[in-house]
């Protein structure tokens, strides 16, 4: 559930009509190095109130693609709307926002250990130490604090607004709020939020560079251009901002594995050296007549998974690219493909 509008998916259903069958599309593989990573789990949102979320999972070796892991190995369905999957502490846990929960699974088979329950909208989960994590919500005007041990909630930070995705960078968690101007940042001992950064509304996405630094992404509101932010975590200042052009929505803010370039989707993959003083990204993978959706970057290879949600409505497809933007291949998934975990 990337925007909350695109949740409601019936209402494209029309354009199953008009759309083509994009698996025809599909490219045989080419050979990409060896990587340390065994695969990629992609989480599909499936559609809103529908409950038909799943995970798919792309073996690097084999090219293989399950396409519905977690019911393979559970025997039931993971819910409603499956918003983000993280590796935390040798376990993996899926955020399943409109079920109000985050399933906790073994990372090699997506086996069920535990389930966090009792959350309102759950957004994306970070651990902050090795017994505790924070997890962000769209409708609670709080964030979760988990006793990774247990599974529970243990309390609440109080953050009005819609919270979305955090990092941790010099001892801080620095936290999106995409209805409110501000970065929050919370220190993670006391779990109080210590200060506030104006940046613009629309902030969905946040990363921290190989020189620690925190970049979020505040996207377009009404007249109001999108933003991105490059702040100092040390005193929480900002030391750069780049302004896109009025036209522009970027989204899926990510950066590579060496942490020097950043990628997001804007009419394409674009990419962006941290080292750049101004806003001249380089359009690499063209959108083209696809509807690019979720983005991810292989930290080992480079390689660059961009997903194409097609209508919302019929299975999505995902598309591999080289770092230098050659297509490799592409497989379907599950519905409305949004983000990607490397495991």
């Amino acid at each position: 559930m990337k925007y909350i509008v695109g949740f409601v998916c019936a209402g494209v259903l029309f354009l199953c009509s008009c759309v083509s069958d994009r698996a025809k599309d599909v490219k045989p593989e080419m050979p990409v190095a060896a990587k340390p990573a065994s695969g990629v789990y992609i989480t599909n949102e499936g559609n809103f109130t529908w409950g038909n979320a799943s995970v798919s999972y792309y073996n690097f070796s084999d090219q293989l693609v399950t396409e519905d892991a977690f019911k393979a190995a559970n025997n039931r369905q993971l819910g409603d709307v499956c918003q983000s999957m993280s590796i935390i502490n040798g376990k993996a846990y899926i955020v399943v926002n409109n079920s109000f929960k985050i399933e906790v699974v073994t990372p090699d088979s997506l086996k069920s250990v535990g389930v966090i329950s009792g959350l309102s909208s759950p957004r994306y989960i970070l651990a902050v130490n090795e017994t505790k994590a924070y997890v962000t919500d769209y409708k609670r005007n709080a964030v979760y604090v988990v006793d990774l041990s247990t599974n529970h909630v243990i309390k609440e930070i109080p953050c009005r607004g819609w919270t979305e995705e955090l990092v941790m960078a010099g001892n801080k968690v620095f936290i999106t709020n995409v209805r409110k101007q501000y970065l929050y940042v919370i220190n993670p001992v006391s779990d109080i939020i210590e200060d506030s950064i104006k940046i613009g509304m629309n902030a969905y996405s946040v990363k921290t560079d190989k020189d620690n630094k925190v970049w979020v992404l505040a996207g377009r509101n009404g007249s109001v251009a999108a933003t991105l932010h490059r702040i100092n975590p040390v005193n929480n200042v900002i030391e750069q901002t780049l302004s896109f052009n009025a036209s522009d929505n970027p989204s899926s803010l990510k950066i590579n594995g060496t942490k020097d370039t950043l990628y997001y989707l804007n009419k394409g993959v674009c990419q962006l050296p941290i080292s750049e003083t101004s806003l001249h990204a380089i359009t690499l993978i063209p959108q083209g007549n696809m509807l690019f959706y979720g983005l991810g970057i292989d930290p080992a290879s480079g390689v660059i998974f961009v997903s194409d949600a097609i209508d919302y409505v019929q299975p999505g497809i995902v598309y591999r690219y080289q770092p230098n933007g050659t297509l490799l291949n592409s497989f379907k998934v599950g519905t409305t493909p949004g983000d990607f975990c490397f495991y």
